[in-house]
Parts: C-alpha cells; structure tokens; sequence
C-alpha cells in the first residue's frame, strides 16, 4: 500500500533542476520531484500526490481533500 500527501505547486523556481517545484504540504513549502509527471506536465496551481518526494499523479482540489480526509482517517484509526 502506498500513501500520498496532496499538495499544491506554488512554483518552478528557475535555478532549481527542471524537475523540482515548490509544493505548499499542510501550509508549508516542500521541495518535489516532478520528473515522473513529465507526460502531462505540472504548472503553478496544480494539485499533485507526493509519495516519498516525488509527486506520482496530479489531481484536483476535491481528490485532494479526499486524501486529506483519508490520512486523517489513519491517524485516528477509525478504518471501516
């Protein structure tokens, strides 16, 4: 099983190697590799899932708060 954090692309710092972006995690910047997304390419804006560094899929605002509420899930260990 893997799990994903949501995040949002803030930006792609120029200076930075073109796969990694700035990504708000939990209202804090993260660093992020983006290179396994090169198929359908990250902008400012985007929602991704980042698994250890990497964002693995883009998603939207509403698949975001679904993974939120499902780590949150987890954590309080009330799993169906």
């Amino acid at each position: 099983m893997c799990l994903g954090i949501p995040g949002r692309v803030m930006e792609i710092p120029d200076g930075y190697h073109e796969q990694i972006a700035l990504v708000e995690v939990s209202g804090r910047p993260r660093r992020v590799n983006i290179g396994l997304l090169d198929d359908d390419p990250v902008r400012p804006g985007d929602w991704v899932i980042i698994h250890m560094g990497f964002a693995v899929e883009k998603t939207d605002e509403a698949g975001a708060a679904a993974a939120l509420d499902g780590l949150r899930l987890l954590q309080r260990g009330d799993l169906p």
